[in-house]
C-alpha cells in the first residue's frame, strides 16, 4: 500500500438506462434509478479512487455504507458520483460520497473500505465451501 492522500477525489458518470431502474432490478416497481445501482456506482467510484494507492496483489473490499436516496432520477438522465477520501486508519479507508443527477443531489454517503491481499482474501472465502 502506498501513502494514501487525504482529500483525493474522483468523479464517475453514468446514464440511467432501463437496466438500472428499480422496476428492472427488483428493488421496487417504479421506473426510476434503483437505489442498489446508485450504491454500486458510489462504491465503484470509491474503489477506483483507492486503486491508485494499492500495490500489486492488493484490492479493497467494501465493509460499510451509510447512504440516503433523496431524489428520484428517471431513465435517460445522467448521474455523477464523487468520492473523497476523508480518513485513513491503517488499512481502513473512509470516503464521503455525493451523487447528483442533472437537477438534484440524489444521495450522500459515508463508505468504508478495507485494503486486502486479493489472493488471500479469496482463498479464505473459498474455505467456507470446504468446512
Amino acid at each position: 500500500m502506498k501513502d494514501i492522500k487525504l482529500h483525493a477525489s474522483l468523479t464517475k458518470e453514468c446514464t440511467v438506462t432501463k437496466e438500472l431502474l428499480a422496476s428492472s432490478v427488483g428493488s421496487g416497481i417504479v421506473d426510476v434509478y434503483a437505489t442498489p445501482m446508485m450504491i454500486a456506482l458510489m462504491e465503484n467510484t470509491a474503489a477506483t479512487l483507492l486503486s491508485q494507492f494499492l500495490d500489486e496483489g492488493e484490492t479493497s473490499v467494501g465493509v460499510s455504507i451509510q447512504a440516503s436516496h433523496d431524489a428520484a432520477t428517471p431513465e435517460g438522465m445522467k448521474v455523477w458520483a464523487t468520492a473523497e477520501i476523508i480518513a485513513v486508519d491503517r488499512k481502513k479507508v473512509t470516503f464521503h460520497i455525493e451523487a447528483k443527477d442533472e437537477k438534484d443531489r440524489i444521495s450522500e454517503a459515508t463508505h468504508a473500505r478495507f485494503i486486502v491481499n486479493k489472493e488471500k482474501f479469496e482463498a479464505k472465502a473459498q474455505q467456507k465451501k470446504e468446512s
